[in-house]
């Protein structure tokens, strides 16, 4: 089976373009997750009948949101987080409540479940650091485990952070900076220590230059000053079961590329 993620920054502009159909073509995904899709199912002009579509739009028309779509229909969806969970956070800042952004998607899909997350940027200034750090990632990070109960769980999708100094172009420049901070890399390293692994680092552990957004500024994407921010994760019983994690930066649409990996049936 093959899994991808993308954030697609618009899945509207991505499909009109005709850019979303060529992926399609070429790749022939067994399950598609998606990132920042901006729509509500009613306003989509996908039109993929090989695939069951699941989707968790933002309240606000136009931001955020997830999607999931697989060639095998799911048994159970879930929109967001458990009761338990939204009552033990407070998922609302200045900025909005991250909690109706529509940012987590899960489905369970041949006895596996598929989550994907749009996390929410820590923005330049840090304003919504506090909120990330002290709220998302702890959450999300129950939210895997809650599902984790019950089947193994495979996680994908924008965490907006890399992780390492390996995992983007300019470390040194870039420390302390949204995407880089302490904190940020800190919630991911705990979902390392939770039992999830990195799939493309542990089959990739030395591959440099392997990112998977770029800024739109000077040229960034054509002279690869990247970062690794879209990842697969899966729980550590599952590892065995991959054969393969790519990052697939040829693709173009977003700015953001596909992530990729294969398990074994």
């Amino acid at each position: 089976m093959k899994l991808y993620s993308w954030n697609v920054n618009g899945i509207r502009a991505v499909w009109n373009k005709g850019l979303f159909q060529d992926f399609i073509a070429k790749h022939d995904p067994d399950i598609i997750c998606l990132q920042e899709t901006k729509a509500q199912p009613d306003q989509s002009p996908i039109d993929l009948p090989q695939y069951t579509e699941y989707w968790y739009s933002a309240d606000k028309k136009g931001y955020s949101g997830t999607a999931i779509f697989s060639k095998t229909p799911a048994t159970e969806v879930r929109n967001g987080f458990s009761d338990t969970i939204q009552k033990k956070y407070n998922f609302a800042d200045s900025f909005g409540d991250t909690s109706k952004e529509g940012r987590v998607l899960s489905a369970k899909i041949n006895g596996i479940w598929i989550v994907t997350v749009y996390t929410p940027n820590s923005k330049d200034k840090l304003e919504r650091l506090p909120m990330r750090y002290q709220v998302w990632d702890k959450s999300f990070l129950d939210h895997l485990q809650e599902l984790e109960q019950d089947a193994p769980v495979l996680t994908c999708g924008d965490f907006n952070v890399a992780h390492k100094e390996i995992d983007l172009a300019r470390p040194k420049e870039s420390a302390g900076k949204h995407g880089f901070t302490i904190e940020e890399r800190e919630g991911f390293d705990n979902f390392m220590q939770a039992g999830y692994t990195d799939t493309f680092r542990h089959l990739h552990p030395t591959k440099a230059e392997a990112y998977t957004w770029w800024t739109a500024w000077g040229g960034a994407r054509q002279r690869n000053v990247g970062w690794r921010i879209d990842y697969w994760l899966v729980s550590k019983s599952f590892v065995p079961k991959i054969t393969q994690a790519a990052i697939h930066a040829d693709v173009m649409g977003s700015d953001h590329c596909p992530v990729s990996i294969t398990i074994k049936d």
